[in-house]
């Protein structure tokens, strides 16, 4: 098939690349830089340079490339700007979508996030409501409503993002926070999956029929549970206690629809994939 991977040159689209050339797709992978094209291409697709949120622009890149589906991998966190990721979210996949239906394409996988669930103790499945209340929920529900629109549409909830690239990665923003001695033990949920995991997601989804998968490892934890492993790996100081009194926050995030599907982690909790931070 022919795959139209935007975001080609995220944490997502530099792992998802070589799966989809090995399994015989033809990839065209977007990228706003320059110079970033040569990674691009030497992954194997054939680099796009584009802005999503030029409507014109994303529009003409789509029709010349033809695709059968569109992997929609785009983010703006590098520098944990939000309200430009929420921007990227709403306009860009706005005009990914119209560009995909415009160009006659059937089928797009979109990268979403998986701890929007209303509170609650017991795992939160893709029937479970999401929490309007919290600030990622215009930009999420905003693409997850477009990409509903397509003959067929994806939607893959991430769990957080650990490995190399990550914030969770030595360098990264989170790491960084560890090692500040800013986190603290809390009873608040975090449901994890490594991006190899993520990546392989995106590659089994192009057989998956139309909604929202969780896409999470099978082990969700609470803060009080995770850090203290996390920063043992980073070689940080124990966290410091919340205090007794600090409330349960978040939900814990079941994979078991994108286990019967076929998915599978191969990092199967947070507990092995930190023992491997380095």
């Amino acid at each position: 098939m022919k795959i139209f991977l935007a975001g080609a040159a995220g944490v997502i689209g530099r792992r998802l690349i070589p799966l989809l050339v090995q399994a015989g797709h033809e990839v065209a992978g977007t990228t706003r830089r320059e110079e970033r094209t040569g990674s691009i291409s030497a992954l194997g697709a054939a680099p796009v340079v584009v802005d999503v949120l030029d409507a014109a622009a994303i529009r003409a890149a789509v029709a010349r490339a033809r695709p059968d589906v569109v992997v929609h991998q785009l983010t703006d966190l590098s520098g944990e700007d939000f309200e430009a990721n929420s921007q990227l979210r709403i306009e860009g996949t706005r005009n990914l979508v119209d560009a995909a239906k415009e160009a006659g394409v059937e089928a797009m996988i979109a990268q979403s996030i998986a701890w929007l669930y209303v509170a609650g103790e017991t795992p939160a499945t893709e029937d479970d409501p999401l929490d309007s209340s919290l600030p990622p929920y215009a930009g999420i529900a905003a693409l997850e409503d477009a990409v509903a629109e397509m003959p067929r549409g994806v939607v893959l909830r991430y769990g957080a993002l650990y490995g190399p690239g990550t914030w969770y990665a030595p360098g990264g923003a989170i790491a960084q926070r560890v090692k500040a001695g800013s986190l603290r033990l809390a009873p608040a949920w975090t449901s994890f999956v490594h991006a190899d995991d993520a990546a392989a997601a995106a590659l089994a989804a192009l057989d998956w029929p139309a909604g929202p998968v969780n896409i999470v490892d099978d082990e969700p934890a609470t803060t009080a549970e995770w850090l203290p492993v996390y920063s043992a790996a980073l070689g940080a100081p124990t966290p410091g206690n919340a205090g007794k009194h600090a409330a349960t926050t978040g939900r814990p995030v079941s994979n078991a629809k994108a286990l019967g599907l076929g998915w599978k982690p191969q990092t199967a909790s947070w507990r092995t994939g930190f023992a491997d931070t380095k």
